[in-house]
Parts: structure tokens; sequence; C-alpha cells
């Protein structure tokens, strides 16, 4: 099972997936810790994004990624990673570092750490 960050499940979305991406996307399943439909629709709501979480081809991608519930073991790890990033990135790498699944990401801070499992690309 492999942990896609916002983006990467964006790009899923929008077709805007790397070659390498969709070759190790299409591979393992997915998952995402719950804080990523927060944030697709907290960015949809800035204009940031044009993702509609109520759209038919959405929802069909959502269906098939597991969620990881925020919890406390979660909420602590962010607390303690080795980068800084916003509060929704935190999380996202503090899932994987808890339930030691990789995780999917071009965020270049991310990629920095050393705690947080990644997936080869």
């Amino acid at each position: 099972m492999l942990n896609v960050d916002t983006h990467v499940l964006l790009y899923a979305v929008t077709s805007g997936l790397t070659a390498a991406e969709r070759r190790l996307l299409g591979r393992e399943p997915w998952s995402m810790s719950a804080i990523v439909l927060w944030e697709i629709a907290k960015l949809a709501q800035l204009g940031r994004i044009v993702v509609d979480l109520d759209d038919a081809d959405v929802r069909r991608v959502l269906s098939r990624v597991h969620v990881w519930p925020l919890t406390r073991e979660i909420a602590l790890m962010s607390t303690h990673l080795d980068f800084a990033g916003d509060p929704a990135d935190e999380l996202i790498a503090a899932t994987s570092v808890v339930h030691h699944i990789p995780l999917v990401t071009r965020d270049r801070a991310i990629r920095k750490s050393k705690m947080v499992p990644f997936a080869a690309l």
C-alpha cells in the first residue's frame, strides 16, 4: 500500500502524473490521510484548484483509496518529524511513519526527511 499526498492525488485525478508515478501507483493500492480530503476541499474553496469532491470521476478515484483517520499517534508523531512543513503535510508524513507505509510526494521539504518512508520512483 502507498500513501499519497494531496498533490499526487490531485495529479492522479487531473492526469498530471509523471510516467514513473503512473507505474508506481499502478502497482499498489493507494491510501491517504483524512486531512487530504479537507485540503482538497479548502483549496477548491479558495479557488486555487478546480476539483469538486462531488464530481463523479473524483468520487470514483476516491472510492478506491483507503483513508487513514487522524489519530492520537499521528498527531503526536507530526510534532516529532525531522522537517518543518504546513500542518497538513506534517500529518500526511506522520501517517506514513505511524503506519509504516511509503509516501508518494514531490514535496522537497518532506523528501529530505530521514524518518518518513518513501516510495521509490
